[in-house]
This record gives C-alpha cells, sequence and structure tokens, in this order.
C-alpha cells in the first residue's frame, strides 16, 4: 500500500462470540460486516453496505444475540466469508472508480478486528485476503493524536472518543451500522478545524515470517511469549501462521528442545513491541489443529537463552536471506557432503552446494549425527521431506523442518559438551584402602521417606528444594532421589530422605497436592524399603510391593582384586533386589583377607547387569554422573599418607570375574561382533551367558574368565 491515501474505507465487523475489547479472544468467527467510503479530499460519504456472513457453526453466544440482535436462521442464509470478502473488493472497487480514486486504506476501531479475527479466521480456512487487508488506519491512534489529554489508547471506546470532542452519537437498529456511521461522525470531525488532521501513519500487517539469526542484543521482556503444546513436528511457519495478523520480530521464533536434543512441544516467540505481545496472550487455548496451544509470558532472558549465542561458523551458515532449513538426524558417523548431497537427489538441490551444509559436531570434532541444510525454496525443501526415514548407508535418516534459533540452540547444546565427564576429583597416583563390604542404603520399615509422585519433566532437584521451602533443613544429605525411567529420562517420581517421621509425615500433610510449574505434585510418606524397591524398579502400588524384574538371575556379583576373596556372597534374592548405592564417603571397614596393599576403584554396579529394568537414580547434591560411575567412594582421613609410604603396589593384576566396559558401539552391533572385535584374546568365553549389552545405549559390559588387557 502506498504511505498516504486519499480514501478510506471505514470497516466494522462482529463474530459469534465476544465482542469489543474481546474480539478475537474466544477464536469465534464472523458473522458481520459493514462498510463505508470516505473521501477525504473533498469529505464525501459513501453508500453503507452491510453484509451478514455464514459461519462453519452458528451457535451464537448470548452476548452476540443481545449486542447484534442476530439470529442463527438469517446466519444460515447468509453466504460464506470468502464470497463476502469478493463482494467486498468489488463494490469498493466500483465506487473508488466512480469517485476517480485509484488507492484506499482500511479505517478500523482499534487492530483486533484485522489482526485477531480477520487474519487468522483467514488462516484457518486457507483464504488469500486482498493486499487492502494488510495495512490499516486505527482511528484510536489517530484521535490520540489529536487530543492526547483523551486518556491512553487501550481505554479508549467509540462513545468516550464523540463526548470527548462533543459530537452526538447515531442511534441505528441495525447492529454494526451504528457503529459505522458513529465512527464517520468522528473520522470528519478530526478532518475539520481546529484539527485538520492528515492520515498518513499507516498499520502494517507482514505477508509472512522473516527467518534468520536473532541479534544477540538486549531483547525486551514485555515482547516474548511462551507457546506450550505444539505439535513436536510444527516449524518456526507453523508457529507464524498460528500467530497470523500479529508482527513477530525477525528470527523470533526459538523453538526449545529437550535434554535429547529433541523438541519438547514448546517455543518462545519474540515480537516486535508490547501491544502485539498482549493480543498474543489472548490467544491462549487457541487451536492449531487438533491441540489447543497454551501461550504465556516469558522474558528476555529465556529467549536469548534459546536463541542467542550464534557462532561464526553459525552466523555465515545462516547469513544466507529466505531460505528453508532442514535438520538431518542419525546420518552415519562417516557421511560426507557429498553422500548428504547425494542422497538430497538432484530434485532438492542444496544452496550453493557443499556451504549450504552444516554438520554438527562435539568440541573435538567427533560428528553427532545431525545436520543442517539450506534450499532456497518450498518447493526443494518438500522434495527433501520425502525422504524422510529413507536410508543412508545402513541406517535410516530423519529429516524434518528446522529453524534458525534451533540451528543455534543444537550447536550451543553440543558445542558446550564436557570433553570429561563432570567427576569427583581423582585420587592421588597411590593405592588406597577401600570399603571391604560396598555401603547401600539401609533399609527399614521406618516411614522417614517421601515419595513424589507427578513431578514435571523438567523439574530439577533446584526446583524440588524450592518446592519443599521451609522443610528442605529436614532432608538428610544427599536424599534426594531422582527416578528415571529405562531410557534415563526422568518418570515424574522422586524421593526423599527425611530426618525423622515425624519430618516426613509433615512435609506429606503441608506439601501434598501443591503446584509446581502448573502442576500439583501428590506427596506420600513412605519406608526406606519402598523407596528402594521402586529404586530397583520395582512398582509400589495399593496392592503392596512388587520386586523389580530380572531378565539375568543366574548372575551373581563379581569378584574384584579391592575386594577380599572370601568375602561371602549375598544370598539370591538380597544379590538381586539390592538398593542403589549413595555417592557418599564412608568409614572403611577393617579387611578380613591377608594383608596387602589395596586399590581405589570405582565401585562396581550389580544391578547394571543383574536387572536391567533397574530405575537409575540421581543424587544430590553430587554433580551429574553416569550411573556406572557415581559410586566412587573417598578415602578416610589419614590413608594416603600411609599408603604413600609403602613400597609401589602393582597395579593391576589378573583376576577372574574383571569387568570391560566398551563405549560408542554401533547400535546394531550384535554379541558376535564383539567376539569378533576381541578376536586373538585368548581370555574371551565362548559362551554368550556372561556378555551383557545395554544396546540402547550403545555399551557393552564384558564379563570375562580372564583379566582382559587392553
Amino acid at each position: 500500500m502506498a504511505s498516504h491515501s486519499d480514501t478510506l474505507v471505514v470497516f466494522f465487523g462482529a463474530t459469534a462470540g465476544a465482542n469489543g475489547g474481546k474480539l478475537g479472544s474466544d477464536e469465534r468467527e464472523l458473522i458481520l460486516l459493514v462498510w463505508q467510503i470516505v473521501d477525504l479530499r473533498e469529505k464525501k460519504v459513501g453508500k453503507l453496505h452491510r453484509r451478514l456472513v455464514k459461519p462453519d457453526s452458528v451457535d451464537l453466544t448470548d452476548q452476540c444475540k443481545e449486542e447484534t440482535r442476530l439470529t442463527a436462521e438469517e446466519l444460515c442464509k447468509a453466504e460464506p466469508l470468502e464470497d463476502i470478502l469478493q463482494q467486498f473488493h468489488q463494490s469498493v472497487s466500483a465506487e473508488l472508480k466512480s469517485l476517480g480514486r485509484s488507492s484506499y486504506t482500511l479505517c478500523v476501531d482499534g487492530p483486533l478486528l484485522i489482526r485477531q479475527v480477520l487474519h487468522p479466521e483467514a488462516s484457518k480456512k486457507n483464504l488469500v485476503l486482498p493486499e487492502c487487508f494488510f495495512s490499516f488506519v486505527d482511528l484510536k491512534k489517530e484521535f490520540h493524536k489529536c487530543c492526547p489529554n483523551a486518556g491512553p489508547v487501550k481505554d479508549l471506546t467509540l462513545l468516550s472518543m464523540l463526548d470527548y470532542v462533543c459530537v452526538s452519537t447515531v442511534m441505528d437498529q441495525e447492529a454494526g451500522a451504528m457503529e459505522v456511521k458513529n465512527m464517520v461522525l468522528l473520522l470528519l470531525h478530526l478532518l475539520a478545524e481546529p484539527y485538520n488532521h492528515k492520515f498518513s501513519d499507516f498499520e502494517v500487517v507482514n505477508y509472512k515470517f522473516e527467518s534468520g539469526a536473532c541479534k544477540t542484543e538486549a531483547v525486551d521482556s514485555e515482547t516474548v511469549i511462551r507457546a506450550r503444546g505444539l505439535p513436536w513436528q510444527s516449524s518456526d511457519q507453523d508457529i507464524a501462521r498460528f500467530f497470523k495478523g500479529l508482527n513477530i520480530a525477525k528470527g523470533g521464533v526459538a523453538l526449545c528442545l529437550n535434554a535429547q536434543g529433541r523438541r519438547n512441544g514448546e517455543a518462545l516467540v519474540r515480537f516486535i513491541n508490547s501491544e502485539h505481545r498482549d493480543m498474543a496472550l489472548d490467544r491462549h487455548k487457541h487451536h492449531m489443529g487438533n491441540r489447543y496451544i497454551e501461550v504465556y509470558k516469558a522474558t528476555g532472558e529465556e529467549f536469548l537463552k534459546i536463541a542467542g549465542g550464534t557462532s561464526n561458523e553459525v552466523a555465515q551458515f545462516l547469513s544466507k536471506e529466505n531460505q528453508v532449513i532442514i535438520r538431518m538426524r542419525g546420518l552415519p558417523f562417516t557421511a560426507t557432503p557429498q553422500d548428504v548431497l547425494g542422497f538430497l537427489g538432484p530434485e532438492s538441490p542444496v544452496t550453493d552446494g557443499m556451504e549450504g551444509l552444516l554438520f554438527v559436531k562435539y568440541p573435538d570434532g567427533r560428528p553427532t549425527g545431525d545436520a543442517f541444510v539450506l534450499f532456497a525454496c518450498e518447493e526443494y525443501a518438500q522434495n527433501a521431506l520425502k525422504k524422510h526415514k529413507q536410508i543412508l548407508g545402513k541406517r535410516y535418516i530423519e529429516l524434518f523442518r528446522s529453524t534458525a534459533a534451533e540451528v543455534q540452540q543444537v550447536l550451543n547444546r553440543y558445542m558446550s559438551t564436557p570433553l570429561i565427564s563432570t567427576l569427583p576429583p581423582p585420587p592421588p597416583i597411590v593405592s588406597l584402602p577401600v570399603l571391604a563390604t560396598p555401603p547401600f542404603i539401609a533399609t527399614g520399615s521406618t516411614r522417614d521417606c517421601i515419595r513424589l509422585r507427578g513431578l514435571p519433566y523438567t523439574a530439577a532437584i533446584e526446583d524440588i528444594l524450592d518446592f519443599m521451602g521451609e522443610h528442605t533443613i529436614d532432608i538428610k544429605p544427599h536424599g534426594v532421589h531422582m527416578v528415571l525411567n529405562q531410557q534415563g529420562r526422568p518418570s515424574g517420581d522422586a524421593f526423599i530422605q527425611m530426618k525423622s517421621a515425624d519430618r516426613a509425615f509433615m512435609v506429606a500433610q503441608k506439601c501434598h497436592k501443591k503446584m509446581m510449574k502448573d502442576r500439583y505434585v501428590e506427596v506420600f510418606q513412605c519406608s526406606t524399603e519402598e523407596m528402594s524397591f521402586v529404586l530397583m524398579g520395582g512398582t509400589l502400588n495399593r496392592s503392596g510391593l512388587s520386586p523389580p524384574p530380572c531378565k539375568l538371575p543366574c548372575l551373581s556379583p563379581p569378584t574384584y582384586a579391592a575386594f577380599p576373596a572370601t568375602t561371602a556372597m549375598l544370598p539370591t534374592e538380597a544379590a538381586l533386589y539390592q538398593p542403589p548405592l549413595l555417592a557418599t564417603p564412608r568409614t572403611p571397614q577393617p579387611p578380613t583377607h591377608s594383608p596387602g596393599p589395596t586399590l581405589a576403584y570405582y565401585s562396581p554396579h550389580p544391578q547394571l547387569y543383574m536387572n536391567m529394568n533397574m530405575n537409575y537414580t540421581a543424587y544430590y547434591p553430587s554433580p551429574p554422573v553416569s550411573p556406572s560411575t557415581v559410586s566412587y567412594f573417598a578415602a578416610p582421613p589419614g590413608s594416603v599418607a600411609t599408603m604413600a609410604a609403602q613400597p609401589a603396589p602393582t597395579i593391576l593384576s589378573p583376576q577372574h570375574g574383571a569387568l570391560v566396559r566398551m563405549q560408542g558401539l554401533p547400535y546394531n552391533a550384535g554379541v558376535k561382533d564383539i567376539l569378533s572385535f576381541f578376536q586373538g584374546y585368548q581370555y574371551v568365553p565362548e559362551d554368550y551367558s556372561s556378555l551383557v549389552g545395554v544396546s540402547d545405549q550403545g555399551r557393552s559390559l564384558i564379563q570375562s574368565k580372564e583379566w582382559l588387557c587392553l
């Protein structure tokens, strides 16, 4: 549209639900459109046009019936929105031609009709709106320029504006006609003395969302929202379509990822100003397809945490404007740019060839199996998406739409991954005495624990401590246990060991069904025994305790060099259902075997190979470590000096039942592949009973009959 216009079309509409200041907030359809032309040069008024619009659902609210005085029978006889918009264009064009005018601009009483009703409804019904609906004059803002003392723009109404300039209102029996006539009166009054107002500032609706890299400058928190409940496959363009009519800042859609690098159904959206953000909040629980989307306020810091931190490599990759981004996941680690280009084929050419590819890597240069690809147009991107789950090498590849913010987020996540796990500081290079028997959680029937059920999956230890509030001081050291499922993800449960049964009872009474991140959490009092069964993979329900399943009942704990050779083995059930270990220093027991130097080590976890369905637990306040290394036992005071004075022992001697851990195995590796890998080592057993694979984590434990020196 032109930056100026000599003709305004006063435009009014009503929906089947809320109108006025809440217009469009309930996602109801248009049922009425009224318009009238005003010639600004000659100050003449054209014919008033009033059209009923047939909605898909003729269910009218009581408020709508009272304000519009329309009935369902009248609407059933009306024409659909597409036909009414065509009639609007034809009638306005004909009048403009008779007046000798070439352009016009819509004039509305506030932006809600255009931004919150017309554009969202046209988007849902796949209607292409004429160009005139992407620019309009807001009569309230123009009035505020002439009468700044009339009050804030958001508080102005049509009647209050007319009353302020002492213009009598027009009363009309037909709904919509009265509003349009009063708007025309006010408009003509602003054109006359003493105002002589010129309508030159037009509101603009963006044609499409512009993707791109987010700038790292400060982001105003009054412009950011969080959308929750999005379909996992939704792209930034889908989210922009949900907020159609509102102007999103360039690169202002940031899809959130979970700990596994997958989308979690949330996105942070940045708008151009607070007015558009407030209108976005009114779309809370509007629908995207069959799903309703929750919309909440967010902060600029949250947005920058997800979308900021662009590296030079990402900035160069995203420097090309108006590109469609596709994410590829599951690539072979040996895949080259030529392999990816050949996989996509000539029907989906990549922008600038290999420069349009961005492989995601760890800080040490190892590939992650992810890559981002740029395409010049939607057609090429659609052709690439057709190859979703097709085979490259021996692996199927996932392809889905991505965003500039997701590129940055994925790169930031992998590049910040430490090369060495966060573990307790290593002991000095001397042999240290350790426990003769590994410590376990002391089980008992005392109900000094509490169980939290229904935690948000994003809840961390800090969230639980905030949830506990003043009762945090009653938690035992290392007494918070997050329960994870078989895939290593949060299960929504946690156990907390309290200092006494009375404290546990008090917490269960005061915190039961207390809210945490929009979810209420159930709090129950329980015993240490019940806690141990659940942490080991058992279930706790109304029927009582169900022991954890065991896939390998024949295996027993191995013998280690650091353990006495004559230590009595636990009974079968006790060995199978031992509680998990705590990563806390313990006082060592005197050895029962012949004196001699013993070695510090990371304690074995029998349940790792005895029970493949166990629920690993995380411990507070220990740093995040893997289940196989969480139970390092520190040496008691004075032991370092004592052992340092002794002759240095042999670091490791061959022992039966020793374990070797393999990490980084291909996901499709089988037992025969592992045996072939160790071909030539005489100590590898021939039978498969002592090989245990954890395929979903790409690891394997091998229990050999002799120590395997690698």
